[in-house]
């Protein structure tokens, strides 16, 4: 069964199975326009629309026909192990001194988990069509919004709506298209996706999100088999691909105080390292290899090793430090000699147990990249 197939059924499964930082947010030029269009179901402002409708596809899924999960329950790393492979790909968010992490084995059924982590109310947020896990800040203009999905696409992409006003959200970009909210911008949270082992050992105090969600899903299927194959169009897409890379190249789009920068995961990959300087601070990105690819086999541990990449400002107590790679797959300063694990933490030497600050940074794959 090819991918397009594939996703027919996840659609079709999802339907059936359906049951039951402080942010203001910012503002875009755009201004909103009265289509003359709208979607029943949903109370939303369809007068205000950044967006021409024709852009907007049915992915299939009625709303909320793939089911977002609220007050997630979590387990302890050592009873996760249990079902939940080392190379498997997660997110982990850490917000002050509190550490999650969020496998996509249940991101990929539910897409959206709204919780609330060291305080702060947040969003996780996972679309398997672009490869995007975007984490947001869920207080907005005064309010705590949740998320869910509306079943449509846009450039291959997830569209969210908050709850609240029922506008509607792209999940790429964190911004409105539609409703009271157009316009306006969710904060974006730094957060690394990685492997469920390095994410254990960069966090481990962590716990997991449970499998216990209420719903009933195959957890570590992958309902998109071969979706990432190289040379495979991505499937509702109706944007122009440059051809630079293979729509499926896999791509880390770095976004810092305004700047953004679309990075090539195979531009780092063979060296392990690429150090820049984006709006004048130091940063570094670092690829490990381990993880495994969410959209390949027909599970995710079985999925062939994409790896991860993931930037952070590359100074400690405002001195730059300079790295490299080692033969361990780990990486080395030159300023102190500490050794630095791919998720940003000194794991030997002087700076031992010091962590370098993430960047925003959203994991892509081409095409989306170049669309959003």
């Amino acid at each position: 069964m090819n991918y397009l197939k594939k996703y027919c059924a996840v659609i079709l499964l999802s339907f059936l199975f359906a049951a039951g930082i402080a942010a203001a947010g910012g503002s875009s030029d755009s201004k909103p326009i009265d289509y003359q269009w709208s979607v029943p179901g949903f109370t939303t402002d369809f007068t205000r629309m950044l967006i021409n409708p024709d852009e907007i596809l049915s992915g299939g899924p009625q709303k909320d026909g793939i089911p977002a999960i609220d007050n997630p329950l979590y387990t302890s790393l050592e009873d996760a192990a249990g079902w939940l492979e080392g190379n498997e790909p997660v997110i982990l968010v850490r917000i002050g001194d509190k550490s999650r992490i969020y496998p996509l084995q249940i991101l990929m059924w539910h897409e959206i988990i709204n919780d609330e982590l060291g305080g702060l109310p947040i969003t996780v947020t996972f679309c398997p069509l672009c490869n995007t896990g975007i984490v947001f800040n869920r207080n907005f203009s005064g309010n705590t919004l949740d998320f869910g999905t509306t079943g449509h696409l846009r450039n291959s992409n997830l569209i969210m709506y908050d709850r609240q006003t029922e506008s509607w959200w792209q999940q790429a970009t964190g911004e409105a298209v539609i409703g009271e909210y157009a316009g306006k911008n969710l904060v974006m949270i730094p957060a690394l996706t990685l492997s469920f082992s390095e994410a254990q050992t960069a966090a481990p105090t962590a716990v997991v999100i449970s499998r216990e969600t209420g719903f009933s899903r195959p957890y570590g299927q992958n309902p998109y088999t071969g979706y990432d194959t190289p040379g495979n169009k991505p499937f509702l897409f109706q944007g122009t691909i440059d051809t630079e890379h293979d729509a499926m190249d896999r791509v880390l789009v770095v976004k810092h105080k305004g700047e953004e920068l679309i990075i090539a995961y195979s531009e780092v990959k063979d060296g392990g390292i690429l150090q820049l300087s984006i709006a004048g601070d130091p940063v570094v990105l670092f690829w490990t290899s381990g993880a495994s690819s969410a959209l390949d086999a027909g599970r995710l541990s079985e999925g062939r090793d994409v790896g991860s990449l993931n930037a952070f400002i590359s100074e400690v107590s405002d001195k730059s430090l300079a790295f490299s790679g080692t033969s361990a797959g780990l990486f080395m300063d030159a300023e102190t000699g500490s050794t630095w694990s791919g998720s940003g933490i000194a794991i030997e030497g002087t700076l031992a147990g010091t962590r370098l600050t993430p960047v925003t940074a959203v994991q892509h794959f081409w095409f989306s990249a170049q669309a959003f």
